[in-house]
């Protein structure tokens, strides 16, 4: 190669990095503009409990024995009341549905993981705040994980566990390699101002459709999810984190399941595309010697969607349940709530 023939590809070189830092720029700055619009069109609709600097967002509903919805990936609080069990649950309960760290208005600071035990141990400090004791814990995907471990760090602190739609083995999971990048420290931050927020916005609607398969996204949730929310660099950076961090997770906890003494139900969608039924919430039944497993034929990983009013109904009955000797029978069906 000739002095010449090297300086003129060192030219090139020079214009394509400059063109993809101008780039890379521009998608920051495009990003930074959306998130502040998306933030004003979606203001927070909750309150909000701080917990050692941490400031975290929640729905309150009702009054009566307590009650905590915990939400999954991608999804925030607004989940439970777009299903309807919110509302459904408060007509006896006080129920407190948080956004969990990171995501809708909940902080998440840096220098954490934010593990499921994590995220467990700034809850109950919130509810400790908030005067909430002794609720019925009920988590759905992801957070099923945080309800377990809320459950096995303080089991006198938890009426009852209702689980669904929840990843309990540590298995491999190809989009929590997907989304472990944007969780990687430096890289991550670049990823999540430029690129993921574009692939995540083209992505998203391919990622409801399957959430809720084989049944149709619902007209409610379609027009009253957020889609921009879920889509902001600092939410990307919680989801991309609670997927790198849920095979962990599970394994640290899977061999306490035995020590759950509460009572327990586990609800799953029979036609789950998201979470094998049978690896997770068969194999858990048969984990934990008290506990309940519901199928609901036809339904999919958004069962509280699909039957809102029989996910209440379980709720109802654990509150009931752990309030006396007997087992309540409670039966679902995959006929809308």
């Amino acid at each position: 190669m000739t002095l010449t023939e090297a300086r003129a590809r060192a030219a090139r070189l020079g214009t394509a990095l400059a063109a993809t830092a101008a780039a890379l720029a521009a998608a920051a700055l495009y990003n930074t503009l959306r998130t502040r619009r998306v933030e004003r069109e979606h203001p927070p609709a909750g309150r909000f409990v701080e917990v050692d600097g941490v400031r975290l967002h929640y729905l309150e509903r009702g009054a009566g024995p307590p009650v905590v919805l915990l939400h999954g990936n991608v999804v925030t609080a607004e989940d439970w009341a777009l299903s309807g069990v919110l509302d459904r649950v408060a007509a006896r309960h006080r129920v407190i549905a948080f956004d969990r760290p990171g995501y809708g208005h909940s902080d998440r600071p840096r220098g954490s993981a934010w593990t499921a035990a994590e995220q467990a141990d700034l809850l109950r400090r919130a509810l400790a705040r908030l005067g909430v004791e002794r609720p019925v814990v009920v988590g759905h995907s992801w957070g099923t994980n945080a309800a377990l471990a809320l459950a096995l760090a303080d089991p006198a602190a938890v009426r009852g566990l209702v689980l669904v739609s929840g990843y309990y083995e540590p298995t491999l999971r190809a989009d929590a390699l997907l989304v472990a990048p944007a969780a990687v420290p430096v890289l991550g931050d670049v990823l999540r101002h430029t690129v993921s927020p574009l692939l995540g916005t083209a992505l998203l609607p391919l990622v409801v459709k399957g959430m809720f398969a084989p049944l149709p996204v619902p007209e409610r949730f379609r027009a009253g999810f957020p889609y921009g929310m879920a889509v902001r660099p600092s939410q990307i950076r919680a989801e991309a984190q609670d997927g790198a961090t849920m095979a962990h997770g599970v394994a640290t906890m899977r061999e306490r399941y035995r020590e759950l003494r509460m009572p327990v139900v586990i609800v799953a969608g029979a036609e789950d595309e998201v979470v094998d039924v049978g690896r997770h919430a068969v194999r858990l039944r048969g984990e934990i010697p008290q506990a309940d497993l519901r199928l609901v034929p036809g339904a999919g990983h958004m069962v509280h969607h699909a039957v809102p009013g029989q996910v209440s109904e379980v709720i109802e009955a654990v509150s009931a349940w752990s309030a006396g000797p007997s087992r309540p029978a409670v039966r679902l069906a995959a006929t809308a709530g």
